[in-house]
């Protein structure tokens, strides 16, 4: 192996990462390469622990949904519930059953245990509420942010009352109709109620907004904090599902765009409190344009780390994660010619690699883009190796 690849290469720890970096950034992101492997999740346990206890973060941000992600932060903050049932209620996507997942919630809690405020962790989900085959109905975010404000402004403030709300809402089911994906006719996304709710709903946040001081001043910081993000995903959703609605070949891009800003904007929340490690597939982070093909047609829209590298700069970081191999998922050992092959026939078993160092190691030369056999895995794209603050590479993922 070339000498200057050799050299790239560092222990996964925090100071590794670190080095990596001219700052510490506002927001690092650690991403993933497929999902729902435990030892990929045990790797970002340990480098956040690190991370938390040497360089001062103070949230740790999944691809989970935001709304049950609140259940998790009282958890961690507070102690409230227990941990069986935060992770059935706290997370999305099936990411509960998870030992990893557990296992960080456990640590978060334990570390927050008689500390005082201003140093605990937090806990945030970055996702929508938003599964593949439909979106959750508005009414817990549109009604939280609702009763909120109820509470706090005088009546004559708010743009309708809790019936109206109510009566527009409807029943949950038939937002949250999975047939809706494949058939826009199934949708309720542009019916007369919906167009409604999203008015109301843009005037609750632009009230939630004019009224800061007060709410403040009424409630506390934490709390005004959350009955934003209960505004940012009842119009998140409702924009959601008037696209779901559409019928035009921009449909499907634009579906994905507004996930990744809905992502992006909880990011962005994040960052606002304070530094923050997060955690979600390679895609949601990378810097260029994402790109789909569904039969003959390509798509692309700028992912979450694209819009939030533009507003924070050299404040957001990304550590991608390659691997090597996942057998059970017929996922071999990498050719030599592609950038885990290269990286596989390191003696190592993990490390962070210097991607930037690493690109210029290579010169001129482009390694080939490996091919996936699996469709649950995606290869890292060696035209974008410049476009990481670093590497993570996992050379082989067991069967657990």
């Amino acid at each position: 192996m070339d000498t200057g690849i050799k050299d790239t290469v560092h222990p996964v720890e925090a100071a590794s990462v670190m080095r990596l970096l001219p700052a510490r950034p506002r927001v690092l992101a650690l991403g993933e390469p497929t999902h729902g492997e435990d030892l990929l999740l045990d790797v970002r346990n340990e480098l956040f622990r690190q991370l938390v206890e040497q360089e001062g973060y103070r949230t740790i941000a999944i691809e989970s949904d935001c709304l049950m992600g609140v259940v998790v932060d009282d958890y961690v903050t507070s102690g409230r519930g227990t941990l069986d049932e935060v992770m059935e209620r706290g997370f999305s996507h099936g990411w509960g059953a998870s030992a990893a997942n557990r296992e960080l919630v456990r640590w978060m809690r334990a570390y927050n245990d008689g500390r005082p405020a201003s140093e605990r962790l937090r806990f945030a989900g970055l996702d929508g509420p938003l599964e593949i085959s439909h979106a959750a109905s508005p009414r817990q975010a549109l009604t939280a942010l609702y009763g909120y404000l109820a509470a706090r402004v005088d009546a004559d403030s708010l743009p309708c009352d809790a019936e109206t709300l109510d009566r527009l809402l409807g029943a949950d089911d038939r937002w949250a109709n999975p047939a809706t994906m494949m058939d826009p006719s199934q949708s309720v996304g542009r019916s007369a109620e919906a167009r409604q709710l999203l008015l109301l709903a843009d005037d609750l946040v632009a009230l939630l907004d004019a009224q800061t001081p007060h709410l403040i001043a009424m409630s506390s910081r934490d709390d005004w904090e959350r009955a934003r993000l209960y505004g940012r995903a009842a119009t998140g959703l409702l924009r959601y599902h008037y696209w779901m609605a559409d019928t035009s070949p921009g449909r499907m891009p634009r579906l994905l765009g507004l996930r990744s800003s809905m992502i992006a904007a909880n990011l962005l929340a994040v960052a606002e409190r304070g530094p923050a490690l997060v955690h979600a597939h390679n895609a949601h982070f990378q810097r260029e344009k994402s790109t789909m093909r569904m039969g003959d047609l390509p798509f692309e829209w700028w992912s979450s780390g694209a819009i939030v590298r533009a507003h924070l700069g050299e404040g957001f970081a990304f550590l991608a994660t390659a691997l090597g191999t996942i057998r059970h998922q017929g996922v071999d050992t990498p050719p030599p010619d592609t950038l885990e092959g290269l990286l596989y026939a390191l003696p190592e078993d993990r490390y962070v690699v210097d991607a930037r160092r690493l690109a210029a190691a290579l010169g001129g030369a482009r390694p080939a883009l490996r091919v996936s056999p699996w469709f649950g895995y995606a290869p890292l794209d060696p035209a974008h190796l410049a476009g990481y603050d670093g590497i993570v590479f996992v050379k082989d993922v067991p069967r657990r």
